[in-house]
């Protein structure tokens, strides 16, 4: 333990009285913080008070915990919140590495606006652990920390849109394909040369991978080529006449139809019409069954876009538990 001189200990109590000195010493000498140098010689004044006092050295424990609240309340950023972990130091203390990397982030980055950067560049920038936000702990340490993904300026990445134009002109009429089949038959007849299915005219066909579109959104909203992203073009989509097929359909056109620059996504009518023109014909025993886990729940708004006589036939086969499949349709189809 180090030894500290009475003399010492009266300056550090700041009374002026005496007998405010001696209550000070006592307090310190029943909390432990103290011990009398028992060898040491009396003051001579009444009451007495030894000349010569060990300081009691905190527990490692404790002068840690003191340490991890005086980071918090004093170094952190203001952007980073502290009440959990303030009162969640064990928590903290298995997440310290990662707050301070953080916290430099912030206090690095100042107050100029940042570059959006993908999620696992900006993890790398921060962590040097490029699936730390994706993979591991960092959401969970962000939620501590009270902070979103938006404070830290990123975007998610998805599988690149898949799409061929067979011209570069705008406006044009686009076409977004649930299925991986037709996107290949539809594209083979634009490399032949063919402009036309189903009576319209189309320019550049989009594979849409099923519910993969709607995470493609923000790709075909800012990455495609500015003759495709063209505020002019319509905006057609063809998938599977089924419920899942339908609601794909019918969230999609809601993310379309948000924001500042609105677009209206409308179904390929005269493609539904084909494929429910060949399954009457085929008969709706041949059709194959709806799987029972898909979601029934529709807006309505797919089934507005069609005359009423056609409506009712697509929601017979619905109704008795059927499906029209996209693959029904095949190149042969197209001209």
């Amino acid at each position: 333990m180090k030894k500290i001189p009475l003399e010492q200990l009266l300056k550090e109590s700041r009374a002026e009285s005496y007998a405010e000195q001696y209550r000070y010493v006592r307090r310190l000498i029943e909390d432990q913080k103290i011990k009398a140098v028992k060898a040491s010689p009396l003051n001579g004044k009444t009451p007495a008070l030894h000349t010569g006092y060990w300081l009691a050295e905190e527990a490692p424990d404790e002068r840690k915990r003191k340490e991890q609240e005086e980071d918090l309340k004093f170094h952190m950023s203001p952007a980073i919140r502290t009440d959990y972990y303030l009162n969640h130091l064990d928590v903290y203390g298995a997440e310290e590495r990662w707050v301070a990397l953080l916290n430099r982030y912030f206090l690095e980055q100042g107050e100029g606006e940042q570059e959006p950067v993908s999620l696992n560049e900006r993890s790398f920038q921060i962590w040097g652990r490029e699936k730390f936000l994706q993979r591991e702990q960092g959401k969970k340490v962000l939620a501590h920390c009270g902070i979103s993904l938006e404070q830290l300026c990123v975007y998610a990445t998805s599988e690149p849109l898949a799409y061929y134009s067979a011209c570069r002109q705008a406006p044009q009429t686009v076409l977004m394909i649930e299925n991986k089949d037709t996107f290949y038959s539809m594209r083979r007849h634009l490399m032949a040369g063919g402009r036309r299915m189903f009576g319209e005219e189309i320019g550049t066909v989009i594979y849409g991978a099923g519910k993969g579109i709607w995470r493609s959104y923000e790709d075909f909203r800012f990455c495609v080529e500015p003759h495709i992203n063209d505020g002019r073009n319509r905006l057609l989509y063809f998938g599977d006449l089924d419920y899942e097929g339908i609601g794909i359909y019918e969230r999609l056109a809601a993310l379309f139809g948000e924001g500042e620059e609105p677009y209206e996504v409308k179904p390929f009518v005269t493609a539904y019409g084909k494929m429910l023109e060949k399954a009457e014909k085929k008969g709706t025993d041949f059709l194959p069954e709806t799987s029972e886990n898909q979601n029934r729940s529709l807006s309505g708004r797919f089934f507005g876009y069609f005359p009423e006589d056609m409506k009712e036939r697509m929601e017979r086969i619905l109704l008795a538990g059927r499906y029209i499949p996209q693959e029904i349709i095949h190149i042969a189809d197209l001209p």
